[in-house]
């Protein structure tokens, strides 16, 4: 199939990117600054071209800034990516959401909301992909803490995957036929973020302080619930943490 992924320099999207071309998919890798099929959501530049002729589309792109950007992009961006996809006869629409986005009152959840209920209202066939927390994106976060002087402290459940194991099931979302539902993704363990934080520190040998952090209201309610967790995901990555941490040391001994 031709298979088109927004955000194909991403976090996700690189490892979707490469394991539909090993699967022997013809790939388009979609994002700004992107070679040979440079896209802009906000704008629907590019969009056109880059859509002639796909079959599929994984939309892994993602927006890191204010909650207003964040919309701009994933919701009235989604729905300019629809009618693109609309318009070039695209027949699966594959989002990539987050495990707890309805749960867990947080703003940039309640815009991914928003981006599923655009799909779902659009007129693609689709599938949503939740997938919980990347290890990679926890490992980032903490690092940003670190660089303040801190390593925080947080008594919530997770259950974090790494980013290859989700691209890999999320690939096979996009070779089936549209679910018009959402199913999950999940890490192989459910850990205690404490005790994460505390691996990562070792693991980088962090001297940046451990400092307890209270999670009051309605936030630390959803979270200590278990808001970032699937017990029953329909997709189990097999890389624990553990050993994510473990390769990503290996990796930077090498170079």
């Amino acid at each position: 199939m031709r298979i088109a992924v927004t955000g194909g320099t991403g976090t996700i999207g690189r490892h979707v990117v490469a394991e539909l071309t090993a699967r022997g998919h013809e790939v388009r890798a979609l994002s700004r600054h992107a070679e040979h099929y440079p896209v802009d959501l906000t704008t629907g530049v590019g969009l056109a071209a880059a859509l002639a002729g796909v079959d599929v589309v994984v939309d892994a792109s993602n927006a890191a800034s204010s909650t207003a950007a964040a919309r701009a992009t994933l919701v009235e961006g989604t729905r300019r990516l629809l009618a693109a996809e609309r318009d070039a006869g695209v027949r699966h629409h594959v989002l990539i959401s987050i495990v707890g986005c309805h749960d867990v009152p947080m703003a940039y959840y309640g815009v991914k909301v928003e981006q599923e209920r655009a799909v779902a209202a659009g007129d693609v066939p689709w599938t949503v992909v939740a997938v919980t927390q990347f290890h990679e994106f926890v490992a980032g976060t903490l690092a940003g803490a670190a660089r303040r002087g801190v390593v925080p402290l947080l008594r919530v459940p997770v259950q974090p995957v790494a980013a290859r194991d989700a691209g890999s099931a999320v690939t096979d979302a996009a070779e089936r036929e549209p679910l018009r539902s959402t199913s999950t993704v999940a890490g192989p363990e459910v850990l205690d973020l404490r005790d994460v934080a505390r691996a990562w520190r070792a693991a980088t040998g962090s001297r940046a302080l451990p400092v307890r952090v209270p999670l009051p209201g309605r936030l630390g309610r959803a979270l200590r619930a278990g808001g970032l967790t699937d017990p029953h995901p329909d997709a189990r990555g097999t890389t624990t943490f553990g050993d994510w941490l473990a390769a990503q040391r290996t990796a930077a001994t090498a170079r």
